[in-house]
């Protein structure tokens, strides 16, 4: 009596495995960037210590620290940020809305870009201020003014170089999937030009603290280039470099947000 061999089952194969997946590893902070900081101040407390840097010139970190916390206990410093905040929270909202605007505007039309580019590429703002003063006064509307004008040059030449540089084979297959003219702009060229966007929203926070330093510098009665100017008068080295401290860390702070949108918004370009 034979058996068959042809009831006998096949062992089964083992599904094939994908690819192990890789755990994703936590980005470690890159320490080098602190070294010549560190330094900076090491040099600057040791030529102040040897009275290579006389206190009248320049104090040192360590009566810097000092003047910091006075200032931050009496409550000087917490009110001259939040006046110099204000304005420029204020200064760029205004000054955002009609950089993108134009961008846009000059981005999409050659007319647009005839009529806005010659008098947003020749206007220097910072040559401005007279003007303002006797338009507006030596109040609040003249630094918001200066800081929504810095605001809005960075961000109108990059939305439209942003614009202008958008891939024209995307843009043609749009077409020949008959995208309608606004959803091409929408889901082609926008999303194309948002990398450049975010350039120039870099850009733009620089020079508003740029522009508002500038615009308190010139006259004010309150905000951090008041607390400087004030502290000049009274040759207070040290209060001058605890505000121009803050100032580089406002903007380092704005800076490092916008990265953070960076990553967050972008994220699709390093899939």
């Amino acid at each position: 009596m034979s058996i068959s061999t042809t009831g006998v089952l096949a062992r089964a194969e083992p599904a094939a495995e994908g690819p192990p997946r890789k755990t994703p590893t936590r980005r470690r902070p890159d320490l080098r960037r602190w070294i010549s900081p560190v330094v900076l101040v090491a040099v600057w407390q040791i030529a102040s210590g040897t009275g290579l840097l006389p206190p009248d010139k320049l104090s040192s970190p360590w009566t810097v620290l000092q003047a910091g916390v006075e200032v931050a206990r009496s409550g000087e410093l917490g009110d001259a940020f939040v006046v110099s905040l204000g304005r420029v929270g204020a200064g760029f909202a205004i000054g955002a809305i009609v950089g993108v605007v134009l961008g846009i505007v000059s981005g999409l039309s050659r007319w647009g870009e005839a009529l806005v580019d010659p008098p947003v590429q020749t206007l220097p703002f910072l040559g401005l201020i007279p003007l303002f003063i006797l338009w507006f006064g030596i109040g609040e509307e003249t630094k918001i003014v200066l800081v929504a004008l810095g605001v809005a040059f960075p961000l109108y030449l990059n939305v439209h170089s942003g614009i202008r540089g958008a891939d024209p084979n995307l843009v043609e297959a749009s077409r020949a999937l008959g995208f309608s003219r606004a959803e091409r702009l929408w889901h082609v060229v926008l999303p194309g030009a948002l990398p450049q966007a975010l350039v120039g929203l870099r850009q733009s926070l620089g020079l508003a603290w740029l522009a508002l330093i500038v615009g308190e510098t010139v006259n004010a009665d309150a905000g951090v280039g008041y607390l400087i100017n004030n502290a000049r008068e009274f040759l207070r080295t040290d209060v001058v470099v605890v505000g121009l401290i803050l100032y580089a860390l406002l903007g380092l702070v704005t800076d490092a947000l916008v990265r953070l949108l960076e990553r967050k918004v972008l994220r699709w370009r390093t899939r």
